[in-house]
Formats: structure tokens, sequence, C-alpha cells
């Protein structure tokens, strides 16, 4: 069993920038990829970003190549998401998930655990 909680959300103008981090517990966090999801109202839920094990390989939705970060500390079991130059339509919640599957994966069902989200709010 993996636990994951999500912080770092909020309300930010068109522009701006958030830092999303997901704190880890229970189970080795090495032994999982990671990944950043997000869900609109009305929308299905998408990949924003994952990384391998190992944080040498990441994969990004193109709608937020050049803007978003996603990193990992294995010694903090945090993985973070570095959102910038946020526009209005980045607006959802976002959760994080952890896979234990190998390589980059992006379908939200070969995630096998879940944080509660947190909501980011972008307004123009």
């Amino acid at each position: 069993q993996v636990q994951l909680v999500e912080s770092g959300g909020g309300l930010v103008q068109a522009g701006g920038s958030l830092r999303l981090s997901c704190a880890a517990s229970g189970r080795a966090f090495s032994s999982y990829a990671m990944g950043w999801f997000r869900q609109a109202p009305g929308k299905e839920r998408s990949i924003v970003a994952s990384i391998t094990r190992s944080g040498d390989s990441t994969y990004y939705a193109d709608s937020v190549k050049g803007r978003f970060t996603i990193s990992r500390d294995i010694a903090k079991n945090t993985v973070y998401l570095q959102m910038d130059s946020l526009k209005p339509e980045d607006t959802a919640v976002y959760y994080c998930a952890a896979d234990g599957g190998f390589g980059i994966r992006w379908r939200p069902v070969d995630y096998d655990y879940w944080g509660q989200g947190t909501q980011v709010t972008v307004s123009s």
C-alpha cells in the first residue's frame, strides 16, 4: 500500500506559478513511477506529466510542455509539479498517482494508487 497526499494547489492569476507536492508513505517510494493527472469539470482525467522510478526520464502532455516540470526527491518520498506560465485552461483538480509497473505510462488505469486531489484555479 502507498498513501499519497497532495498539497500546493490554490488560486493564481494567468501567467503565474504554483508548485504542487505529493508526499508518499507506505511501501518504498522508489519502487513506483509517479504521475500527475488532472480533471476539469465534465472532462475525463488525463495525464499531465510522469516520471520514472529513478527520475531519469519524464513524459509531458503536449499542452504543458515547456511550462510544467515534474521531479522527485527519493530521500523525501516526494514528487513535485512545478507549473509556470499558467493558463485558465489549466484549471482542474490535480491528482498524484503511483504506478508499480515499468517505464512511463500515461493511462489512469495503469496507476495503482491515487491521492485525494488538490484544486488549481487560474483566473484570467
